[in-house]
């Protein structure tokens, strides 16, 4: 079955948002816009969690969607982060990634408001009906405080440009219901999970972990695709403890942008209420990119 969404296989990329001295950086978001597409990064998705959205104003989240489209100049596809827990603000920015000519858009559950699961299902439906681009429903309850349960998703799969959903509940048994009850496109939402996701038919990631080794987690993906199972383990296992790492020593982004500053990619500047890592937890960190031999 070909499934929606399915021209989003592969990687995607939650990238960072680089400051500088308190103001988005431009310059420096274009540097990792070309890092990331000379790699063979199929999609960036820029101003997620990742992206620190929570911390951006309005305005610089359109700057940072804007920036990024432009810089990536069609080589490779753009879902942009356009949630909210306030569905008016959702769709302004789901308007707005639309037509600075993005190809998607990612949404993560209305956060800390806890909707009821019809509540979820009109949120997504107002905004999925308001334009043309495909839409990703991102379910990641450990942040937005309530699960979007699989028979909501299934309600939501019927709505035709809802076509992906970013898992990230940890429960192998829900992707699986919404793999057999809808025909979505999933894409694992925690690095570490990507190979048992692609194991029931998951089909891609967007991944944190690829801000710093995409073409690993490109080689994942390719040897799981043409059949290579060992290879994929392989893999699987050599990423693991740096996946791990970057999402257990802090909350995201604080680990990601410390290691993007040990590899001289980012000032690793952070907005309140994100602190950096305390320094056992650089030092662990620091001690991982060396064995895994990027430093």
């Amino acid at each position: 079955m070909t499934r929606k969404g399915s021209d989003f296989a592969g990687l995607s990329v939650a990238i960072v948002t680089p400051f500088k001295n308190g103001d988005v950086d431009a310059s420096r978001l274009r540097e990792q816009v070309d890092f990331l597409v000379n790699a063979g990064v199929q999609c960036l998705c820029p101003v997620g969690t990742t992206g620190e959205s929570p911390t951006l104003t309005h305005d610089e989240h359109e700057q940072v969607i804007s920036e990024v489209v432009q810089a990536v100049a069609g080589r490779a596809k753009v879902m942009a982060g356009t949630g909210s827990n306030n569905t008016a603000e959702a769709l302004r920015l789901t308007r707005w990634a639309e037509k600075e000519g993005c190809d998607g858009a990612l949404l993560v559950a209305p956060y800390y408001n806890k909707p009821t699961q019809q509540g979820f299902y009109e949120h997504y439906k107002a905004v999925a009906e308001a334009v043309d681009i495909p839409i990703c429903v991102y379910n990641i309850p450990g942040r937005s405080a309530k699960n979007i349960e699989p028979q909501t998703i299934a309600r939501l799969a019927e709505i035709p440009n809802i076509t992906m959903v970013k898992e990230a509940t940890g429960q192998m048994d829900q992707a699986s219901q919404i793999l057999a009850e809808t025909n979505l496109t999933i894409l694992s939402g925690d690095d570490s999970m990507t190979l048992p996701l692609l194991s029931v038919g998951g089909e891609g990631v967007i991944s944190v972990v690829g801000n710093i080794v995409p073409t690993d987690m490109i080689a994942l993906l390719d040897a799981f695709n043409s059949g290579d199972l060992a290879a994929a383990q392989q893999w699987h296992t050599k990423l693991f403890t740096l996946c791990r790492d970057l999402l257990s020593l802090s909350t995201n982004p604080i680990p990601i942008k410390a290691a993007m500053q040990m590899l001289g990619r980012d000032t690793g500047e952070l907005r309140l209420p994100m602190t950096p890592l305390d320094s056992a937890s650089q030092q662990k960190l620091r001690d991982t990119l060396v064995r895994y031999g990027l430093l």
